[in-house]
């Protein structure tokens, strides 16, 4: 099911940039140096974004100062919560809650990337 959404953001993002090449084109604006990425490129940009947010999938997850039980939890979020991505240690994601803090540490069981 996750790579459907991902196959429908590339697409679209494919779709925008062609459309958005076709207006330069015809109304000239920027003609010497407009170029439509590839769709290899396009591909690569929507992948990246369509990774950079993360969904918790249950409640009462535990959202912690490092990568490991061994750091101390520092709240709990539930389902729906989004999660900027920002990195990742083996099994344990680091990113930013939507609306909330910053830098918190969530195992990836408990997320949809």
């Amino acid at each position: 099911m996750r790579r459907t959404a991902v196959t429908r953001t590339i697409t679209k993002l494919a779709v925008a940039t062609a459309a958005a090449g076709a207006l330069a084109a015809t109304t000239g604006a920027a003609h010497a140096t407009a170029r439509t990425p590839d769709t290899a490129t396009a591909s690569h940009a929507a992948r990246q974004a369509a990774a950079a947010v993360c969904t918790v999938n249950d409640n009462g997850v535990n959202f912690r100062g490092g990568p490991g039980e061994n750091f101390p939890v520092l709240g709990k979020v539930n389902a729906g919560q989004k999660l900027n991505l920002r990195g990742q240690q083996g099994n344990w994601v680091m990113g930013d809650l939507w609306g909330g803090r910053t830098g918190v540490w969530i195992h990836v069981a408990y997320l949809n990337c």
